[in-house]
């Protein structure tokens, strides 16, 4: 291989970096090395095979062009993984390339001893395809109260592990309903790892996770697709609730298990516990159930009161003048209970009329602006779980009684009562509440519903041992 070569394959990355851009070309082409250019075939090799597989699927035409560009004769690209052992000395010149700072303002290198900490985390983060991350959404912003403590101590410890450190907790399982800070504390998570700079972190939502996964079937990437997400040291997804798809269910199974054999961390977020996604396989959810699940509680008034406060302060770096008098502020906690969005919702109200009008933020002007966003209590969310054991309680039977096949009155009536309650309480299918129940067709559940139904409708006493149940489960 002559100077003339190496000449030509600088050119080929001047333009490469140049149409890509800095990060895509130091994350995908930074380690790739010419080694020989003979009879029309260029050949280049790379470190790992992820990054020949990923490089062939996406970008081997561009390369081939560019080298076409530089030396008309070439007619092929050979793309191969450096072995470990040791190669035959080469004369090269060093060519000096530009290589952007990592966060912590360290240079990453690009020749073959880099470490994966060198590469920019955001590099890695968004050439993964990793979902957007706002930069609100970090510790310092997050306000802690009663109802997220466990949760916020979690993610904390999480954020702050490092490389090689036994992991505390694995997977960490953050559930609550919407608006209460699932989605801050695991961006939060995400921005702290990055800072530190000595792990490989990955944010994705679900969506995203299946949008790369069904991406990679369809363009025969997927081992490059699974080689990537398994490499990574902090696997944060949110919203799993949303994944769909048997095939996509399977491939979070296998990453989730790997990872985990692995000693990699695992965060994951839903809007209900591991036992209520359905439509997840049991082995998953057993294996999500295995490490710390956390549920983030209503927003207590206090804590609303904080997050207020929180929201004015950081309004007020940009616009100085706003001000909110504290009889507002005690307003708008008393009332706007519903999440921390709405309470957000509030602000922003309040900022656009104090400088769309220029009048001052008053009591009168909160209750007119707020009263779209002052609802209802939320009701009770009930689990088919709590259903199960109240009805067994009140009715002198076990759970296991209520799952089991045995068809005996004092089993039979309770078992019915507590499909009907299911069916009417919670918002899951017949299939579904079939399959909580000892794996019953869904047909069974429906002559249960319509059974009690029958029974509550002929008789009072009936009818109230079902409104006391109702009561017992809604309190």
């Amino acid at each position: 291989m002559t100077g003339t070569d190496q000449e030509r394959w600088r050119r080929v990355k001047d333009r490469l970096r140049s149409e890509l851009g800095d990060d895509v070309f130091t994350s995908w082409f930074g380690r790739m090395e010419l080694d020989t250019v003979d009879k029309g075939v260029v050949r280049l090799s790379v470190p790992t095979r992820f990054l020949r597989n990923w490089i062939q699927s996406h970008y081997s035409e561009k390369v081939l062009s560019r080298w076409q560009e530089e030396e008309a004769d070439v007619t092929r690209l050979e793309l191969s993984v450096r072995s470990a052992t040791i190669r035959p000395a080469v004369a090269k010149p060093r060519i000096a390339e530009a290589v952007p700072p990592c966060r912590d303002g360290r240079e990453g290198a690009v020749n073959g001893s880099e470490t994966r900490a060198s590469v920019p985390y955001m590099t890695v983060h968004e050439a993964l395809g990793g979902s957007p991350l706002d930069p609100r959404l970090t510790f310092e912003t997050f306000v802690v109260g009663r109802s997220n403590t466990l949760a916020h101590a979690a993610a904390k410890q999480v954020a702050t592990s490092r490389r090689g450190e036994p992991l505390m907790f694995n997977p960490l399982y953050v559930h609550s309903a919407v608006g209460l800070g699932k989605t801050h504390l695991l961006q939060a998570i995400t921005w702290a790892g990055n800072s530190a700079g000595d792990r490989k972190m990955l944010y994705l939502t679900a969506e995203r996770f299946m949008y790369g996964f069904v991406s990679a079937l369809r363009s025969q990437t997927t081992l490059a697709f699974k080689e990537a997400v398994r490499a990574i040291d902090v696997l944060v997804i949110d919203d799993l609730q949303f994944l769909q798809g048997r095939s996509t269910q399977a491939e979070f199974c296998h990453t989730l298990n790997a990872l985990i054999d692995a000693g990699r961390q695992v965060v994951i977020a839903s809007d209900r516990p591991p036992a209520d996604l359905e439509s997840l396989d049991d082995r998953v959810r057993s294996r999500l159930a295995g490490g710390l699940v956390v549920e983030i509680a209503s927003l207590g008034e206090e804590l609303r009161l904080e997050i207020l406060k929180s929201r004015i302060a950081a309004a007020r770096t940009h616009h100085p003048g706003f001000e909110v008098p504290q009889q507002v502020l005690v307003y708008i906690a008393k009332s706007v209970t519903h999440n921390g969005r709405d309470l957000e919702g509030a602000v922003n109200r309040l900022l656009a009329h104090s400088k769309l009008t220029g009048q001052p933020v008053t009591l009168e002007m909160a209750e007119r602006e707020m009263r779209d966003l002052i609802r209802p209590a939320e009701p009770k969310r009930v689990r088919i779980e709590d259903i199960q054991r109240i009805v067994a309680r009140q009715y002198n039977v076990s759970r296991a009684d209520l799952l089991s096949s045995r068809r005996t009155a004092n089993v039979v009536r309770p078992r019915q009562v507590a499909m009907y309650l299911a069916k009417i309480l919670t918002l899951r299918s017949l299939p579904e509440i079939g399959r909580r129940f000892g794996g019953r067709d869904h047909t069974t559940v429906l002559h249960a519903v319509r059974k009690i139904e029958s029974l509550a409708g002929n008789d009072s006493a009936f009818a109230e041992e079902i409104e006391s149940l109702k009561r017992q489960l809604q309190d």
